[in-house]
């Protein structure tokens, strides 16, 4: 589903985990799981922005995406430690912030211990920005979404209401959100708030 089949009279859109689109990665070592993408259907070359997860089972150097920044956030495992051209090597825990580098810079991964699953939002350079904030979320939270793309993927329960609307997001499920809406969770759940605006 893209966002382009919201309806426009709904103020939420949920992107279930199950219909994800899965596709391998540019340099063909893995898969790629495919949360949103804009413009609709568009492929790799071509996208404007781009929101998906990956598994990472093995070192190894990332696609090289020229034009593009990226954030890249761990979902599950133990992490990798990441070596980006003209930076120190860092290592990257679920606990880490989203780290922002640029696609185009070579950059090799270094599993820590096993697999890991990471959270992959990248927007074309002098297009779109984006910004992706970790978050928890326990009890009633007011967010306002307007302006730009918000998106919400959540790794555990929530119910998210706009005006007479409601939703449930269960774990790596995605919702696009527009204008204030209120977010609940009845026990501390990890979250991801991803905001995409044109430049």
């Amino acid at each position: 589903m893209s966002i382009a089949q919201q309806p426009n009279h709904n103020r939420l859109m949920v992107l279930k985990a199950d219909t994800y689109r899965r596709m391998p990665w540019k340099n063909g070592a893995g898969e790629t799981v495919e949360i949103a993408v804009f413009p609709p259907e568009a492929d790799l070359a071509t996208f404007g922005w781009r929101v998906s997860m990956a598994t990472v089972g093995s070192d190894g150097p990332f696609s090289v995406f020229p034009g593009i920044d990226r954030t890249l956030s761990i979902l599950q495992g133990d992490g990798i430690e990441l070596d980006i051209a003209g930076r120190s090597p860092v290592v990257l825990t679920q606990a880490s912030k989203p780290l922002a580098f640029p696609a185009d810079a070579a950059t090799s991964a270094r599993l820590v211990s096993g697999a890991i699953v990471d959270l992959n939002v990248m927007t074309r350079r002098g297009q779109w920005v984006h910004q992706v904030e970790k978050r928890i979320v326990e009890g009633q939270h007011h967010l306002d979404a307007e302006g730009g793309v918000t998106m919400l993927l959540s790794l555990g329960n929530v119910r998210i209401d706009s005006g007479d609307h409601a939703v449930e997001l269960a774990r790596l499920d995605c919702a696009i959100l527009q204008g204030v809406v209120l977010i609940t969770s009845d026990m501390p759940t990890e979250a991801y708030l991803i905001h995409i605006s044109p430049v």
